[in-house]
């Protein structure tokens, strides 16, 4: 594995017209664009972000089977997210160490290191506004004719 930026997926490579220009991987793995099954092991909020991404994932193509548990571990790292951040909300950012004196919330290193995990994720997904402003959704002519056609059916 080399150092530097992360290789982008060939989906989001093609969805943004591939900006680069550079030859597209003629080899590489295409599993079909397919929904995983929600993992059991998830916690309720978990099954709820699982829930509400993969709606707007699986039409883009950009989610199949063997993307489960990278889509678990982001919904994992949400939930971690979402539970610190009520952790501070109830207890503040700072606390009482044995001391007495006041130090940071361990929840807030917690929520922050949840927060990196997850852009990780979202980035790779397409999911964050600047991994999105590079994508271009190509509309298909044909499929566009095809559907004036059966629009216009009396």
């Amino acid at each position: 594995m080399t150092a530097g930026r992360p290789r982008k997926p060939t989906v989001l490579k093609l969805l943004e017209g591939n900006p680069g220009r550079r030859p597209l991987p003629k080899n590489e793995p295409k599993p079909a664009p397919v929904m995983p099954k929600c993992p059991t092991h998830l916690n309720a909020a978990a099954k709820r972000e699982w829930k509400r991404v993969s709606i707007d994932l699986e039409p883009l193509g950009l989610l199949t089977k063997i993307d489960m548990a990278a889509l678990a571990a982001y919904c994992m790292a949400y939930s971690r997210w979402v539970e610190a951040e009520n952790m501070i909300r109830k207890h503040g950012m700072l606390v009482k160490s044995p001391n007495g004196y006041p130090m940071q919330s361990p929840y807030l290193a917690i929520a922050n290191k949840a927060v990196e995990q997850m852009k990780s994720f979202l980035t790779e997904f397409g999911m964050t506004p600047a991994s999105r402003s590079r994508i271009d959704l190509k509309v298909d002519e044909k499929e566009i004719d095809e559907m004036e056609q059966l629009l216009s059916r009396k």
